[in-house]
C-alpha cells in the first residue's frame, strides 16, 4: 500500500533538494525545527503519510520559492512565473542561493546579528 500523499511528499523532497535544504537523516529534524512542528509531523510530510495544513503549504512554497499550485497539486511549474514577485530569485548564482538558504535557516537573532555585522 502506498502512502496517501506520496505525490506531495515527492514534490516536497524535490523542493528541498533544489534549494539544497539539509540532506540525509538530518532533513526531518531540520524541517521540524524550521516550522516548529514535531519530528513525527515532519516525517509524515516527507513520507507522504500526512499533508501540512493549507497555511503551511503556502509558507513552504514562499520559503522555498516554489509555485504553490505545483507544490500542492503538481500542476504548473516548480518556480513562480516571470513577472511575479519572487522571479528575481531565479537570477541568483549557486553560491548566492546557498548563502540565502543558509541565512534563511538561521534563527532570527542570528540573522539580525549577521545583518548588523555586514552593515
Amino acid at each position: 500500500m502506498t502512502a496517501p500523499y506520496e505525490d506531495f511528499a515527492d514534490r516536497l523532497q524535490q523542493t528541498l533538494d533544489r534549494t539544497r535544504f539539509v540532506q540525509g537523516r538530518g532533513r526531518t529534524s531540520a524541517l521540524a525545527d524550521r516550522y516548529a512542528v514535531s519530528r513525527e509531523t515532519a516525517r509524515k510530510w516527507l513520507t507522504g503519510l500526512a499533508l501540512p495544513e493549507l497555511a503551511r503549504i503556502i509558507e513552504l512554497a514562499k520559503d522555498f520559492n516554489a509555485s504553490f499550485e505545483w507544490l500542492a497539486t503538481g500542476r504548473g511549474h516548480f518556480r513562480l512565473g516571470v513577472g511575479e514577485k519572487s522571479s528575481v530569485y531565479l537570477r541568483l548564482t549557486d553560491d548566492e542561493s546557498r548563502l540565502l538558504d543558509a541565512f534563511r535557516n538561521l534563527p532570527e537573532p542570528k540573522r539580525q546579528l549577521l545583518v548588523k555585522f555586514l552593515s
